[in-house]
C-alpha cells in the first residue's frame, strides 16, 4: 500500500477550474486501477491532498435541491456569486475566501476500503483542529460535518462535507470555516437545514486568523490520522 501523498496549497482559484484540475487527478488514479486490473499488474496508485480557496460560489450536490439556492440569477451576479451543479454526495453549500476547502484524492485501498470510517476520519481531523484553538467541536447524529454545541438548541456548523468515490477513489471533501463571510450562507438552505446556524472560528474566536496557521494544523492532523507520508 502506498501511503505517501503529494500535499498541494492552490490558493485562490477558480471553482470550476479546481473541478477540472481534480476531475484530472482522480481520472489518471482511476485509469491506474483499471490498468492494474485488466493487466495483473501493481503499479501504485497516487493520493494526493489539495488545499485551496474559491471566489464566492454555491455548489449543488447530485442528490440537492435547487430551491435550495434562495438567489436568482440577478441576485448571483449582485452577490458576485457562481453556482454550479456538481457530482458529490450532499445538498447546497458555500464556498469563499477565507475558508479551506479540502480536496483528497485518495486511493482508499492504500488506507482502508471504508467510505463512513472516511468520513469519520476527516471530521476527527477538523475537531482536533478546533481543538488546537479552544473549541469543543464534534458531530451532530444523523448528519455529515463538524459542529459546536450539536447536544443543544445552538447547534451551528463549523464544516461541510462532501464526497464522490468511484473504486474506492475520492475526490471533493470539506469545507471549513477559518475567516468566512457567513452572510453569504444567508442566501441558502446550506445542506438542505433551515434550523440550524453556521458558524466559524473567526465568529467563535472573535478575531481573524491566519490562514496558514490553521492550514498547518489541519494538515498535521489529517497526515496522523490516515497514517500519509505527506509529500
Amino acid at each position: 500500500m502506498n501511503k505517501r501523498v503529494q500535499f498541494m496549497d492552490w490558493g485562490l482559484v477558480d471553482y470550476q477550474e479546481a473541478w477540472d484540475r481534480q476531475e484530472e487527478i482522480f481520472t489518471k488514479t482511476v485509469a491506474v486501477k483499471n490498468e492494474n486490473r485488466i493487466n495483473g499488474t501493481t503499479d501504485s496508485t497516487p493520493n494526493h491532498l489539495i488545499f485551496t480557496e474559491h471566489p464566492h460560489v454555491y455548489t449543488l450536490g447530485k442528490s440537492g435541491h435547487e430551491e435550495y439556492l434562495l438567489l436568482d440569477e440577478v441576485g448571483l451576479k449582485e452577490k458576485n456569486a457562481s453556482f454550479y451543479k456538481i457530482n458529490r454526495g450532499g445538498d447546497i453549500t458555500y464556498h469563499g475566501p477565507g475558508q479551506i476547502v479540502g480536496y483528497p484524492i485518495l486511493d482508499l485501498d492504500n488506507f482502508f476500503t471504508d467510505i463512513h470510517l472516511y468520513l469519520r476520519m476527516l471530521e476527527e481531523a477538523i475537531i482536533r483542529t478546533c481543538g488546537e484553538y479552544g473549541i469543543q467541536a464534534g458531530r451532530y447524529e444523523g448528519f455529515t460535518g463538524v459542529w459546536i454545541d450539536a447536544d443543544n438548541d445552538k447547534a451551528r456548523k463549523i464544516c461541510a462535507m462532501g464526497v464522490r468515490a468511484s473504486r474506492w477513489v475520492t475526490m471533493h471533501g470539506f469545507a471549513f470555516n477559518v475567516n468566512t463571510d457567513l452572510n453569504y450562507f444567508g442566501n441558502i438552505i446550506p445542506c438542505g437545514i433551515d434550523d440550524k446556524d453556521v458558524t466559524s472560528l473567526e465568529r467563535e474566536l472573535g478575531h481573524k486568523l491566519d490562514m496558514d496557521g490553521v492550514k498547518s494544523k489541519l494538515k498535521g492532523h489529517i497526515a496522523d490520522l490516515f497514517q500519509m507520508e505527506l509529500l
